[in-house]
């Protein structure tokens, strides 16, 4: 994180004409997208913003506010579409890292009595907003007290690491959300689960349904496929990486089924139906598609294909061009599409 937070800060110490000429990744297109414009959402291998590389569990010792990310020598009237793009990135990425801090420092402060409490590590203010009195409910609190206790007492590592468990919502805040993904339960080995559906720490191996889903996007949008599995660019930019189930125990898959973090993030989804309008809704395999009962589809886009997992992916994931239709629905309606190039 070091690194990444020296990156970006040095980016925008340098003069204005220096810093945009190193922008590189292309600006949305303003019209329905064709394949070949499409394409183009794929055509850099790395950011100019980070290097193309962070670790998840690397916390930044400071962050700058986000409106010092605002270039001070160029009129904002008169950047281009790919220069303001740049910045919200940027302001959105800062605000997570400051989200992944403010987890850390609690479990800092408590890492010798096991004091914290999950609903203090829900850290992203909009989320907290449109979740109102969701953390004092009875079935809430029943979940915290059970999951508590697993990291305390079970005897196995719970994953992910506590500062992770609310990750998908403090890198994507309510208000920017476009895209919701859907996974079942977190990684149950070593060092996979980091928060995010379908995401892995870069320098993990990269899991056979991520490796799926690398190869659909290489197919739909010509997409280079990356060496690792970190999916947290998505999430900044707007694709909510939500599972359903948000613990589990060391492996043993489906280990926190059932004990209430269903209808917690029922709520979430609950919530993002009602009070947004045009999100895409990815649902992969029959356990996300049963989530469609709780998105309203007149607001809504909802589709629908196979798990891209190696038992079902022939089966309708490969093939089913998700990412490029995503972005045709955003642009439709003048939302700014998803770089999914890693």
């Amino acid at each position: 994180m070091a690194a990444s937070s020296k990156t970006i800060m040095d980016l925008f110490k340098q003069p204005a004409a220096k810093r945009l000429k190193r922008v590189s990744s292309p600006a949305p297109p303003t019209s329905t997208p064709t394949p070949t414009k499409l394409a183009a959402f794929c055509s850099s291998s790395s950011s100019p913003i980070d290097g193309g590389k962070h670790d998840q569990n690397d916390v930044a010792s400071s962050n700058p506010h986000p409106s010092l990310l605002e270039p001070s020598s160029t009129p904002p009237s008169i950047l281009t579409a790919e220069e303001k793009s740049r910045i919200e990135f940027n302001k959105a990425l800062a605000r997570a890292r400051r989200n992944l801090k403010l987890c850390s420092d609690k479990i800092a402060k408590c890492e010798d009595v096991g004091c914290v409490k999950l609903e203090e590590l829900l850290v992203e203010e909009t989320w907290l907003g449109k979740l109102p009195g969701e953390f004092q409910k009875p079935y809430a609190k029943n979940l915290f007290k059970f999951v508590e206790s697993e990291i305390q007492r079970s005897g196995f590592p719970i994953y992910p690491p506590q500062h992770l468990i609310f990750n998908a919502l403090n890198t994507t805040p309510f208000d920017r959300v476009k895209v919701v993904i859907i996974g079942q339960d977190p990684y149950h080995g070593p060092g996979q689960a980091m928060g995010l559906s379908f995401s892995v720490p870069e320098g993990v191996k990269v899991p056979s349904s991520l490796v799926n889903i690398y190869k659909e996007l290489q197919n739909d949008l010509g997409c280079s496929i990356p060496s690792h599995g970190n999916l947290e660019r998505w999430a900044v930019q707007g694709v909510l990486l939500l599972n359903a189930v948000l613990t589990v125990k060391q492996s043993q898959a489906n280990s926190h089924a059932n004990k209430g973090w269903e209808q917690f993030t029922d709520a979430v989804i609950r919530t993002i139906s009602q009070e947004k309008k045009g999100v895409v809704f990815l649902l992969w395999g029959n356990y996300a598609q049963a989530k469609a009962r709780l998105i309203d589809e007149t607001k809504h886009h909802i589709l629908k294909a196979a798990h891209p997992s190696g038992l079902s992916a022939n089966r309708g994931f490969f093939g089913c061009r998700h990412f490029s239709r995503t972005n045709q629905i955003l642009e439709k309606m003048g939302i700014s599409p998803i770089i999914w190039q890693l």
